[in-house]
């Protein structure tokens, strides 16, 4: 029974309790998770699988850990093969300078904090340029004070990239903060 529409550069904030299918939710958006009734539509057009168009951040850093900064911001771009390597690493580049870490390009995860191993994260899922970004508490591992920080810095990433995002979070305080509007689910089965 959820039924909920995301203007182009928009970011809308879901809360609710644990287990009332935040995630799931999410899931379904980016393809990962079928659903058995309704539809996602992205653009009018159906969800069935993961496409190019959507990207995932989840709450904890997925990076590979034998592959520099660089090497994993591009990792998406590189997989689709779409853009020479001279290209991939320029966009590269771009992305690590838009999060905040021009000068950690050769550094190696277990190099970097927790909050800038998720801005690489976040560079990541930008680097193929998708239409819709999908952030599932990425914060949420991170203490209080980099948390904060991180939050604004994501305030300024997507507005410099111009994207629109989805964002799951327990906090209210980070979902009011953060979003254009809050969508707060109810307890299992949810509703908005």
């Amino acid at each position: 029974g959820i039924d909920l529409s995301v203007a182009e550069g928009e970011l809308v904030c879901i809360v609710g309790p644990s287990g009332c299918g935040k995630s799931t939710f999410l899931g379904a958006v980016d393809g990962l998770t079928r659903i058995d009734g309704g539809e996602v539509l992205i653009d009018g057009h159906a969800v069935t699988k993961p496409g190019p168009d959507r990207a995932m951040v989840f709450q904890h850093d997925s990076l590979f850990p034998w592959r520099t900064v660089l090497q994993n911001v591009v990792y998406g771009i590189e997989i689709q093969g779409s853009m020479s390597k001279a290209d991939m690493n320029a966009r590269g580049r771009q992305l690590v300078e838009l999060v905040g870490l021009k000068g950690f390009e050769d550094h190696f995860p277990h190099e970097l904090s927790g909050g800038m191993r998720q801005r690489v994260n976040i560079a990541r899922a930008l680097a193929p340029d998708p239409q819709l970004l999908l952030l599932d508490e990425p914060f949420a591992a991170l203490d209080a004070q980099t948390r904060e920080f991180m939050q604004v810095e994501l305030l300024k990433i997507l507005g410099r990239a111009k994207k629109t995002a989805l964002f799951i979070t327990h906090q209210i305080d980070e979902a009011i903060f953060l979003s254009n509007r809050v969508a707060v689910f109810s307890a299992r089965p949810a509703k908005i």
